[in-house]
This record gives C-alpha cells, structure tokens and sequence, in this order.
C-alpha cells in the first residue's frame, strides 16, 4: 500500500508540475481556460492504481508461469516450447490448474514430439487422435476448454470436477492404470506450486 501511494504521488506530481510552471511563467496566477478543466485528463485515483497493481500482479504471475512450462519444454528440445503462456491463459479462461495442459501434452506424446500421426496439432492424444487441429494454439484452446467443462458436447464429463476426477474421465483407469497419478506427478515436475 505504501509503494501504492509513492506511485500515485509521483504520478499527480507530473500532471501539476506542467500545470504550475506555466501559471509562473505567465508571472500571473491566472485560472485555466474552461477547455483545459473539461478535457479529460489521466486521474490516477487509489482505487485505479490498486487496479493498476493487481493487474501487473496478476501478469507477472502469468509470466513466471508461462517461463515454467516453456523451460521444462525446451530443457527437453520438445516441440510445445514457446506454448508456455497460451497454456496459462486458457487454463485461467477455464478455471483449470496451469500445469495441467503441459503436463497432458507430456505424458500422451512427450511435449509434442510424438504427436497423432493420423490428426494435425494432436499433441494432447484428444479424441483418440481423430481429431485435426488448425495449430497447437486451436487444439490448447480445445483440450482447456473441454477438460475446464466449458463444452457443452463434454461437459458432463469433466464440468465441476476435481484435477484428479478430470483425469480420470479423460483417461478412465480401466485403459490406463494410474494415468491420473502420472499426469499429476508432471504437473509436480513444471512446478511443485500450483
């Protein structure tokens, strides 16, 4: 709060300076011209600059994020190097946890490197690779979308489900024996924090 309020003193100390120099320039305290009230200045109140805060937050968190998955990709050389923050904004839009997508993407085909054969931009094994993807952006949008329960054609499969539960609908045990425990133990690799 106290950075907060240096900010916004710093901030208006700019906007009246210009203000006050040309007042004392004139050698005349003189009123501004009705013009200059009624145009709409930047007002930065304590309110926006909390907003303001927030927001920046809120991006450095997505960045650092999107730093984790991109590293853990290109450690490896993977093709989803670079997809780090289209996977934090889509999980975000659908109330998933971040690491879940990556971490998809790694155990079906190893971070892209062995993606669907049969289906373009597969790397998420969706659709039991017949589905074709326009690049891996459309088919992270898809995957997130679909497992956040935010399509309406899947929904009843994942929609106010746990990580673990989703998994499991994703990939039930009776064709994959502890997928859901594998899945969650790369999301424990990218970061142990959710």
């Amino acid at each position: 709060m106290y950075k907060s309020k240096k900010v916004l003193q710093f901030v208006n100390s700019l906007m009246l300076l210009p203000m006050m120099s040309a007042n004392i320039s004139l050698g005349s305290f003189m009123t501004l011209p009705q013009e200059v009230l009624d145009s709409s200045f930047p007002v930065i109140t304590n309110e926006s600059a909390l907003i303001i805060e927030k927001d920046n937050t809120i991006e450095k968190a997505r960045l650092e994020k999107a730093a984790l998955i991109d590293e853990y990709f290109e450690s490896q050389n993977l093709p989803l190097a670079g997809h780090g923050m289209k996977m934090v904004i889509e999980a975000e839009k659908n109330n998933i946890d971040w690491r879940l997508i990556p971490a998809l993407a790694m155990r079906e085909s190893t971070g892209g490197k062995f993606a669907c054969k049969k289906a373009t931009f597969s790397p998420f094994g969706y659709g039991s690779c017949k589905l074709n993807f326009d690049s891996y952006d459309h088919a992270i949008e898809v995957v997130a979308r679909s497992i956040g329960g935010n399509n309406p054609k899947t929904a009843s499969h994942y929609k106010d489900k746990t990580t673990e539960e989703k998994l499991k609908s994703y990939n039930p045990p009776s064709v994959v024996r502890n997928y859901a425990d594998q899945v969650m133990a790369i999301m424990d690799e990218i970061s142990p924090d959710a």
